[in-house]
């Protein structure tokens, strides 16, 4: 069901990105200046607002320009295809963008002095990266890794809700978001392990290696 949503809500942001994605090709702006941009919005948002307490405006920032993230994948499709340097861009800077969020989370929560927040802050920030990690790791090897119930949108969508609404004076939504987020980031993780394992060992020749 969180799948079907989740294509659903691709699909009609998909529109709404479509024709904003034109008008930047004819304007002359590439994919991956767009990339660039969103990051750079996202790392302004996390670390010139979320890690200093300014949790609503730093949501909404982080959240506006993690959106380009769909906007430059509609361009480069448009333009012909991804180029394997743009490929190469959009993930590196996703796990940039990744790290300033949940660093900047974790500052903020050490500033407040909530030891068990900042704990779940930094395991998100391990298993977020751990997450990705995996999944490049079968891909390098000629293997899918598409699954898991975590994966960056929903990771950005768990913290972000967190944050906002901790902002808002819900006081213990940011610390329950994260350890939510830690426990489904850390089965995503095993998730992708188990489902490599399960390719492996069909194409593996027994005794071929470790």
């Amino acid at each position: 069901m969180a799948k079907i949503f989740q294509v659903s809500a691709r699909a009609g942001m998909t529109r709404v990105v479509e024709p904003i994605a034109r008008r930047l090709l004819r304007a002359g702006v590439s994919p991956n200046a767009v990339t660039v941009t969103g990051t750079l919005g996202v790392l302004v948002g996390a670390l010139g607002f979320g890690a200093r307490g300014h949790l609503v405006a730093g949501a909404v920032i982080v959240t506006v320009f993690a959106l380009t993230d769909l906007l430059d994948g509609t361009m480069a499709r448009m333009s012909g295809g991804s180029t394997r340097f743009g490929a190469f861009l959009d993930s590196s800077m996703d796990r940039v963008a990744d790290s300033a969020v949940f660093g900047a989370v974790a500052f903020y929560l050490a500033t407040e002095g909530d030891r068990a927040g900042l704990a779940a802050a930094l395991i998100c920030l391990a298993a977020g990266g751990l997450v990705s990690y995996v999944k490049a790791r079968a891909e390098g090897l000629g293997m899918s890794c598409n699954v898991g119930i975590a994966e960056r949108t929903e990771r950005l969508l768990i913290v972000g809700v967190g944050g906002l609404l901790t902002g808002l004076g819900v006081e213990a939504a940011l610390p329950v978001a994260l350890w939510l987020l830690a426990a489904v980031s850390l089965f995503t993780v095993g998730q992708r392990m188990r489902h490599v394992y399960q390719q492996a060992r069909q194409i593996d020749v027994p005794g071929g290696g470790r």
